[in-house]
């Protein structure tokens, strides 16, 4: 597959989502990943698409879409054939458009706004924008998580977060009403950058920032018991958090334990 000198390509992305990569292409892999932002945030917009795809299958029956594995394996040959025809990275390109050049965005775009009218909204609203919060950690390895010597939930200086609501365009919000928390946390190696932090409400959605909590420590113990990889957590949280609720607590809504504050 092409790669240009800087960047990931699509296809490579996608395969090292799958765990399709071993040894030392897994590890250069890895590197990147850790060193890109920009192929981070492909990897986010990627994963984002396909999930969006698998969970309206779920919603509307296996009669309206291929399974999951297929439309994954045809965007992968699509992004082969466009990556014949030149440089990913020669135009800048969002998901709607890369997609677009692959045949497929019709269909994508169909699901987006199909999940958004059935009650995805409050799950959308709940999920931070990627373009402003992509996630970022620290190089950190499972052993790090597991003895505990990474922090909690550590407080955000008032600077930062004057910064963050700034950015989301919320510079008069009510401070109470938000936690300016870490996509990615500090307990599962996420760092304080500010491309990891952004305004959670802890009302006007059932997915706020206690539901999260629930979610943070079940993926540490995943980790810590040898369930998930600390890169697949880390990177799950980050592309939607609620999707990684509803498959790893096999609900669609939050649980009643988790939606309040526990002493």
């Amino acid at each position: 597959m092409r790669e240009d000198k800087t960047h990931l390509s699509d296809e490579t992305l996608l395969l090292f989502a799958d765990g399709e990569f071993r040894g030392r292409r897994e590890q250069q892999a890895r590197e990147h990943l850790a060193a890109c932002w920009s192929c981070r945030l492909r990897m986010r917009e990627l994963d984002e698409a396909i999930a969006v795809a698998a969970r309206w299958r779920q919603a509307s029956g296996p009669a309206e879409l291929p399974a999951p594995e297929g439309a994954r394996a045809l965007l992968k040959a699509r992004l082969r054939e466009a990556a014949a025809g030149g440089s990913r990275r020669s135009a800048p390109f969002t998901v709607s458009r890369r997609l677009l050049a692959c045949g497929v965005f019709t269909a994508v775009a169909g699901l987006l706004i199909a999940l958004w009218v059935d009650s995805g909204l409050t799950e959308r609203s709940a999920v931070p924008r990627f373009d402003l919060t992509p996630g970022a950690v620290r190089a950190v390895a499972a052993t790090d998580v597991c003895a505990g010597n990474l922090g909690g939930n550590a407080d955000v200086r008032p600077a930062v977060e004057r910064q963050v609501f700034d950015e989301y365009g919320m510079p008069n919000a009510e401070r109470r009403a938000f936690e300016v928390d870490y996509l990615i946390t500090p307990a599962l190696g996420g760092s304080d950058d500010i491309r990891n932090l952004w305004p959670q409400p802890y009302a006007g959605s059932p997915w706020n920032a206690y539901v999260k909590d629930a979610l943070e420590e079940r993926l540490r113990d995943m980790v810590c018991s040898g369930q998930l990889d600390l890169a697949t957590a880390q990177r799950e949280i980050a592309v939607n958090w609620v999707a990684a609720y509803q498959k790893y607590f096999h609900s669609r809504r939050p649980l009643p334990q988790h939606s309040k504050r526990r002493d």
